[in-house]
């Protein structure tokens, strides 16, 4: 190939060129004995005016004689010279040349002096450029290569010999392979060809440079290229720029690191995933392995102290090392740091610490682990940071991070980038530590209001459904309740508190004590509703609206029922809340109409209750509006929903309820005014006619003695016989008071069923008060007696009266 070879000592704008200069001879004497057409062309003398005539005495005018004179001096002296005189033009004008004098010596002649000439500015800007060009081969910190059409090294600037370690001389005839590991210099070639071919430039073009000497130090460099081409177009070459961009590129590398941080550490409210989120930011852009590890405390949600920083709990792990499982911990490990370790320093001083190169002492990083340590070096493991996770002032653990497969070690801007890493990621670590506790908190409290289990009652079997609409706390506001009344009956509560969160399951607490409170006195459903409704408005006077943290209830809903399973009356009474819906043995299902009371809380309508009979084996649902109400779905559509699933084919009371969820809840998951569902379904019994007993006794004052009489012989034929004594002395002494203090009837009822409970009602309304009686007092004891002889007692009002209850616990062999 035919290499030219470029000269850069004189070029196509070089204005002393032959064809561009003026050209003159002078004598020993100073006069001119050549004269060339260009200097005839500058000065307007022709060839006859200017031969043999002294120059001085055309070519100067006599206010620049001084200047010329010493120019000539110096010339003499150096035997050359070169700067710029002034010459008077043959119109009489002056024109500033730049002026090459050099001495000439003939045979035949001592000297004679050779004169090359050309415009001032033109030589100006001739001198201008050679400066540049100069500057950029020796002094430009930008590294300069002139390569030939070939791609080989023509020629290179001092800054490229500095990174290449190599005498500028010796670069010519080598190759960028001869320098850059092939995989770069493919990438500069490819470069160079494609400017070579189109003749566009490339700017800035920002590529890894790694040295065959060094392949693992990381250098990136910035490189521009032109096409070298001469004054007719002939392409002689490349010339490339090369700018050391490495700190630029880490520090952009750096940001652009910062911005992901943010993006992907925190997204969730999870301790362990935050940590997850960290390690996998870190590794492999930052260090080839990470650990993070939290106080114990922290894991749990709790508040760190300084008594926790001897040990930590491996919360995540992160490494592109072969056999990680040999070197780290496992997640879940509780590890033992030792005093004077590099992790108990930076716990105990609250500051990122970096040891650049590995090196162990008795207290060195290595006591955390021997062996495993020794494991991790034998794989080139040489590099460590540890950096301290601290928010809000508590230091919460650390993130360890490792260099193996990079042989660059850590260094302080590095240290930086970590430290930024843990400042963000332990924020978000203290905010899922606080909503941890918040949430067990919450947990806690919506565990202790609600029903832990529904008791087994003899009344009804129960199934039921707690779904809060925010799944992230777990808590609401909705509630239901299995509660057993006197005389086996059982009270079944579903209640709804306007709102969500913490502060609705507060209220909702409130209520649903209140709710058993209500029904241990044995009131109606009306009545009981009327009470809450009372202490709703209390409740509401008592909190401030503007009390964010005690914000003011604006209403709750309720539907309570009593079912009766020796009578198998129902009766029930609702609050502005949803109506049940029954299905019948045969399969019939029908939605309640009971009368409309208004919600708990607002007032002004008093409330109802419905009274009906159940069959053997009906479905009673009650149920909370978040079932049936939702932004996707029509409440008549729901209603018809739920009906169907009630009434598919015979299963059990789990299996009906997962089908109502199956039915109503199946776009809960994208609705976005989902809300909190109780469901509660009761399949009723009827206690069999055997375990109960009812007598009508009359008005008189035999009335106890033939009390005493039926009693034992229904004693008797239950085989409760041990029981007979303190139950005929229970009875008399109750319709001892119904004959001295009721009116009408005196109705006798027992019933056997897991206790032996007696009855005595009466037509009065009057209500029996236990007291102690005075040693002077006749009679007040009664009832004192009939408390000391029974596990409890009480009395139920009813439209037509009263009812005196008692209950004696049954041995087991005897209940059975």
């Amino acid at each position: 190939m035919d290499t030219p070879v470029t000269t850069f000592s004189e070029g196509p704008e070089d204005p002393f060129a032959v064809r561009r200069a003026a050209l003159m001879v002078l004598d020993d004497r100073g006069r001119v004995v050549g004269w060339s057409e260009r200097a005839e062309a500058l000065l307007g003398h022709p060839p006859e005016e200017a031969l043999g005539r002294p120059a001085v005495d055309f070519l100067v005018d006599p206010r620049d004689q001084d200047v010329v004179m010493d120019a000539v001096a110096a010339c003499v002296r150096d035997r050359g010279w070169f700067g710029v005189v002034p010459v008077r033009h043959r119109e009489g004008h002056r024109v500033e040349l730049g002026c090459r004098a050099r001495m000439i010596v003939k045979g035949d002649s001592p000297r004679e002096w050779f004169l090359v000439g050309a415009p001032a500015e033109e030589v100006i800007e001739w001198e201008t450029d050679r400066s540049v060009l100069d500057g950029l081969f020796r002094r430009s910190p930008i590294g300069l290569v002139v390569h030939a059409r070939d791609l080989t090294i023509l020629r290179v600037n001092r800054a490229i010999a500095r990174f290449s370690q190599l005498p500028v001389e010796q670069h010519r005839g080598l190759t960028t392979s001869d320098f850059l590991i092939q995989q770069d210099t493919d990438t500069v070639e490819r470069q160079l060809r494609e400017v070579l071919k189109t003749g566009r430039s490339s700017v800035f073009a920002e590529q890894p440079c790694r040295t065959r000497q060094d392949p693992s130090r990381e250098m990136f460099v910035s490189v521009s290229a032109f096409r070298m081409e001469d004054p007719s177009g002939r392409i002689l070459g490349v010339t490339q720029t090369v700018e050391d961009v490495t700190e630029r590129h880490q520090a952009r590398r750096r940001l652009a690191l910062l911005n992901e941080a943010s993006a992907r550490i925190g997204t969730t409210l999870g301790v362990a995933e935050t940590a997850r989120e960290l390690a996998e930011v870190a590794v492999p852009e930052l260090a080839d392995c990470v650990s993070v590890d939290l106080l114990e405390p922290v894991t749990r949600g709790e508040e760190p102290t300084q008594e926790t920083f001897e040990t930590v709990r491996r919360t995540a792990v992160r490494s592109i090392l072969p056999d990680t499982a040999e070197v780290m911990f496992p997640v879940g490990h509780t590890i033992h740091v030792p005093p004077g370790t590099l992790q108990a320093r930076c716990l105990a001083e609250r500051r990122p610490l970096l040891e650049a190169q590995l090196k162990d002492g008795p207290t060195g990083w290595l006591s955390m682990d021997p062996e495993r340590a020794e494991r991790a070096l034998s794989l080139g493991v040489h590099s460590l940071m540890v950096v301290p996770l601290v928010a809000r002032g508590l230091v919460l653990g650390l993130l360890s991070l490792w260099r193996s497969q990079r042989v660059t070690p850590f260094e302080e801007d590095d240290l930086t980038l970590a430290e930024e890493f843990a400042s963000r990621a332990a924020v978000c670590i203290d905010n899922a530590r606080r909503y941890t506790q918040e949430h067990e908190t919450a947990l806690t409290l919506q565990h202790s209001l609600l029903p832990h289990d529904v008791p087994r009652h003899p009344a009804v079997e129960v199934a039921h459904r707690y779904l809060p609409a925010d799944t992230a706390t777990g808590v609401g506001g909705d509630w239901f309740d299995v509660i057993p009344l006197s005389g086996v009956r059982i009270a079944l509560v579903v209640g709804d508190v306007v709102g969500r969160g913490i502060h609705a399951a507060a209220t909702m607490g409130r209520l649903r004590t209140a709710v058993h409170t209500l029904a241990n006195l044995d009131l109606t459903p009306d009545e009981v509703l009327s009470h809450l409704d009372d202490l709703v408005d209390r409740l509401a006077d008592e909190q401030e609206s503007t009390d964010e943290r005690s914000p003011q209830i604006i209403g709750a809903t309720c539907l309570y029922a009593v079912y009766d399973p020796v009578s198998r009356h129902c009766a029930l009474a609702r609050a502005g809340h949803p109506p049940p819906a029954v299905v019948t043995p045969a399969g019939d299902v029908h939605l309640l109409e009971l009368p409309p009371g208004p919600p708990l809380g607002l007032g002004g309508l008093p409330f109802e209750t419905a009274e009906l009979e159940l069959p053997e084996g009906s479905l009673l649902t009650l149920y909370t509006d978040g079932l049936i109400q939702g932004l996707k779905r029509d409440v008549d559509e729901s209603l018809a929903d739920l009906c169907g699933a009630l009434t598919s084919p015979a299963r059990s009371l789990e299996e009906t309820c997962e089908a109502v969820e199956a039915a109503l809840l199946r776009d809960r998951s994208t609705d976005d005014v989902a809300d909190d569902v109780a469901l509660l379904i009761a399949r009723t019994r009827v206690l069999a006619a055997e375990k109960v007993a009812t007598w009508e006794l009359p008005l008189s004052a035999t009335a106890p003695a033939q009390a005493r009489t039926l009693t034992e012989s229904q004693l008797a034929e239950w085989g409760l016989e041990e029981m007979d004594f303190t139950t005929e002395l229970i009875v008399s002494e109750l319709v001892t008071n119904a004959y001295r203090y009721g009116d009408g009837p005196i109705t006798l009822r027992l019933i056997r069923d897991g206790h032996l409970i007696c009855e005595v009602s009466d037509t009065s309304s009057t209500s029996p008060h236990l007291r102690r009686a005075r040693t002077t007092e006749e009679g007040g004891r009664g009832l004192f007696l009939v408390a000391q002889l029974t596990e409890r007692w009480g009395t139920r009002y009813t439209r037509d009266g009263k009812t005196i209850w008692t209950e004696q616990p049954l041995s087991s062999t005897s209940a059975s």
